[in-house]
């Protein structure tokens, strides 16, 4: 599947400052869809679309730190950028505490706010391509039946057939079987291998 562009969403209630990193931005190539209030971005904000956003500290109803959290409840992600007027120390803490990736005072060096929306970029990146390893992990899993998803389980742990064929009433040429279906369906070529698969599908 082709992932849409990335997207600087700018939220600032100064148009001056909106329009000057749009500027900026579009120059080095970036596609930006500014906002003059959280609301206006709340409105339409959609975790599909990846990038990052860059979010004034104080506007009018929401500060940006309130955005964020905001942000988090609709199960929105985007890294975020901290922009500010004013040399908060206490406000930079817990934004960086938060997860955003940084915090610039105004006026800013634009090859400070160029070099933050690429680490941001970076990491979004990580992140869903995370995400998409582990759907696709959860996918091969889920073509497995119950009985093989047990047997999966168990050798991940390290138990033998026999063992395997005590613990679930059978016998070990029958969890022989359902071990080799288990390989073939997750398309690993070991039993290592499948214990690494799992472990992954644990830290999904």
């Amino acid at each position: 599947m082709t992932q849409a562009p990335a997207t600087i969403f700018l939220v600032d209630d100064d148009e001056s400052v909106l329009r000057g990193m749009g500027r900026l931005l579009r120059a080095a190539g970036y596609a930006t869809k500014p906002f003059a209030s959280p609301s206006e971005f709340l409105a339409q904000l959609s975790g599909d679309t990846p990038g990052c956003a860059v979010l004034d500290l104080r506007m009018p109803g929401l500060n940006g730190l309130e955005l964020q959290q905001a942000m988090e409840s609709k199960n929105c992600h985007l890294p975020v950028i901290f922009i500010s007027g004013h040399g908060d120390v206490p406000a930079s803490v817990r934004a960086m505490k938060a997860g955003a990736v940084d915090f610039l005072l105004k006026p800013f060096d634009e090859q400070q706010l160029l070099g933050a929306i690429s680490e941001a970029l970076l990491k979004d990146a990580a992140v869903r391509a995370g995400r998409a390893e582990t759907a696709a992990l959860h996918a091969r899993h889920a073509v497995l039946t119950p009985r093989e998803r047990e047997v999966c389980a168990l050798v991940a742990q390290g138990l033998t057939n026999k063992e395997v064929a005590q613990r679930l009433g059978t016998t070990e040429k029958t969890i022989k079987v359902h071990r080799a279906r288990v390989i073939q369906k997750l398309d690993v070529d070991s039993v290592a291998e499948l214990v690494r698969f799992v472990d992954r599908l644990g830290q999904g």
